[in-house]
């Protein structure tokens, strides 16, 4: 998800990209205790036996069939046929339960409540990865592993995260893509005129299931009608 939202996208059908300074750089890491810290990895530890024991007992099972059918059963479409098969021999239900403790638990970490829609994190993520920011620039560095990146325990120097811009102002009243071209234009130009400059992607972000490959377009048409301008870093700004 916050690969998704910070990531690039590629080619004529706008597949995500994952850009390691982008999204593992900025992404803000829990400060997990020292008894989550044993409970997490021993849940890892239970989701890589699980599913090492599945595919050794069936070779030709794959973690792409597994996944497949897990998201399904959380979607809570009938597994039948083929997905049956898979949902039986892979113990499915026992894999989402280990994926849902897990869940549980890094949420515990970070403070927040088990309950959160995927934007509620997303907003989250981005408002604590600018909360981290600002820590860096004066000096202090949540290291994820201190015994190897920082064995001297010396005060950072220089700010290592930086603070992102999404484009996501407040995603409790993100509006919807409206299904028409002219609500589109519309709701395309007044999203421009309130951050003043962005891209595709950045406007994207700005509707409920907005698609940068839907907003490059409109964009360009108003290029070409002079009410927008374009740098050639590919940012788009009001002309008026």
């Amino acid at each position: 998800m916050f690969s998704l939202a910070a990531g690039g996208w590629l080619g004529a059908g706008n597949d995500p990209t994952y850009n390691h300074s982008s999204c593992f750089n900025k992404f803000p890491f829990p400060s997990p205790t020292t008894s989550q810290i044993t409970t997490l990895r021993a849940l890892g530890e239970e989701l890589d036996k699980h599913r090492k024991d599945r595919q050794a007992e069936h070779p030709k099972l794959t973690l792409t069939n597994m996944y497949n059918v897990l998201e399904k059963l959380r979607s809570g479409d009938t597994i039948e046929g083929k997905d049956k098969e898979i949902y039986q021999q892979g113990l499915v239900g026992l894999l989402k339960d280990i994926h849902d403790r897990i869940d549980a638990e890094v949420a515990a970490a970070y403070g927040w409540p088990n309950d959160l829609t995927d934007e509620d994190i997303l907003q989250r993520l981005v408002d604590l990865n600018a909360e981290r920011s600002r820590e860096e620039a004066a000096g202090k560095i949540r290291w994820l592993r201190p015994e190897y990146q920082n064995p001297d325990g010396r005060a950072a120097q220089a700010r290592e995260q930086g603070e992102m811009d999404m484009g996501i102002k407040d995603t409790s009243v993100k509006p919807a893509w409206p299904k028409t071209m002219p609500g589109q234009v519309a709701a395309v130009r007044d999203a421009l005129a309130d951050l003043g400059s962005a891209t595709p992607e950045q406007l994207a972000r700005s509707f409920k299931r907005g698609r940068a490959a839907n907003v490059a377009p409109l964009l360009e048409s108003m290029v070409i009608m002079g009410s927008v301008s374009k740098s050639s870093a590919d940012i788009y700004k009001p002309t008026r």
